[in-house]
C-alpha cells in the first residue's frame, strides 16, 4: 500500500509524531528531544506562554518556529467558555488560528468533558479556527466532533500522563474506520511499543509529551518514539496476518519423514 503524508486542514506534514513542551528537566533537553523526535508539530499550553510581555523570556524562545509548526492548546480549561477565550487569546497574540482543544471534565482523571468540548468546537469552527479536539475513545463522540467541523479528532489512548498505553484498541480501530478526518491518538503513550500499536491500529498520528519528557533519557526516548511511529505505520501499510486460534505450520509438510514413509 502506498503511503500518503499526514494532511490536516490542507497542511501537509512528513512526520506523524507530534510532541509537547511540558515536564522536561530543562529547556535545553526539550530542544534536543524535539530535534531527535523528527516531529514537525509542537503543542504548547497557552497558559504557559508569556503573552502579556513578549520581551521577557518565554517558552516560545526555545521553539524554532521555522522548523516546527506551533499548535497552541487549551490545557487547564474546565469550561467551554474558558477554552474558547484561551483559543481566542492565542490567535490575538499571533500564535495560531489552530488549536488543540481541551475541556477537562474531571481533575483527578483529566478525562474530557465531551458535552462542553462539542460546544466549544462548534463556536471556534464558526470563528474560522482549525480545531483539533482532545476527546475520549468513543466513536460516537468523535463522529459528532467531526460533524461539528473538527479538522481532526484526538481520542485518548489512556489518561493523560499515565503511560498505560492503548487501553481500548478496538475503539481506536472503529474511530479510524468511521472518520473522514485524521485520527490522532493523544495521551497515555508510555513506551515506543505503545506508539507502534497506535499506528498499527491505523491512527494517522500520535501526540505525546510525558512519555518522552519524563523518560530517564528524554532525548533517547524521543528518537525511539520516532522510530516506533515509522515502524508502526509501515506495519499498518504492509497488512498484518489474520489472527487465528490455533497454530499453522510455517514450513511445508512435504518432505518430512512421516510424509516420505507414507509415500512408499
Amino acid at each position: 500500500m502506498t503511503d500518503l503524508p499526514l494532511t490536516v486542514a490542507g497542511k501537509t506534514f512528513r512526520s506523524r509524531l507530534i510532541v509537547g513542551t511540558g515536564k522536561y528537566p530543562s529547556n535545553s533537553v526539550m530542544v534536543q528531544a524535539h530535534e531527535a523526535s523528527e516531529a514537525e508539530m509542537v503543542t504548547v499550553a497557552v497558559r504557559r506562554v508569556n503573552v502579556s510581555d513578549r520581551s521577557k523570556e518565554s517558552l516560545l524562545d526555545f521553539i524554532d518556529t521555522k522548523k516546527f509548526f506551533l499548535l497552541p492548546n487549551t490545557a487547564g480549561c474546565y469550561t467551554s467558555d474558558d477554552a474558547v477565550r484561551t483559543a481566542r487569546l492565542a490567535r490575538e497574540v499571533g500564535l495560531s488560528n489552530w488549536v488543540k482543544l481541551e475541556v477537562i471534565g474531571d481533575q483527578r482523571t483529566l478525562f474530557p468533558d465531551n458535552e462542553a468540548l462539542l460546544e466549544a468546537t462548534r463556536i471556534l469552527v464558526k470563528e474560522n479556527f482549525v480545531v483539533l479536539p482532545y476527546t475520549n475513545d468513543d466513536p460516537v463522540t468523535c463522529r459528532k466532533l467531526e460533524d461539528a467541523g473538527a479538522a481532526a479528532v484526538m481520542p485518548l489512548g489512556a489518561p493523560i500522563g499515565s503511560g498505560l498505553g492503548i487501553q481500548n484498541p478496538n475503539n481506536i480501530r472503529i474511530i479510524k474506520e468511521f472518520s473522514h478526518v485524521p485520527v490522532i491518538v493523544d495521551a497515555g503513550v508510555g513506551t515506543p511499543s505503545d506508539a507502534a500499536i497506535a499506528m498499527e491500529l491505523g491512527a494517522d498520528a500520535v501526540l505525546m509529551n510525558t512519555g518522552i519528557a519524563e523518560a530517564q533519557d528524554p532525548i533517547a526516548m524521543a528518537r525511539a518514539m520516532c522510530l516506533a511511529i515509522k515502524a508502526g505505520r509501515a506495519g499498518f501499510l504492509a497488512g498484518r496476518i489474520p489472527q487465528k486460534r490455533y497454530a499453522t505450520a510455517s514450513s511445508p509438510l512435504e518432505g518430512t519423514l512421516g510424509q516420505v514413509d507414507s509415500d512408499q
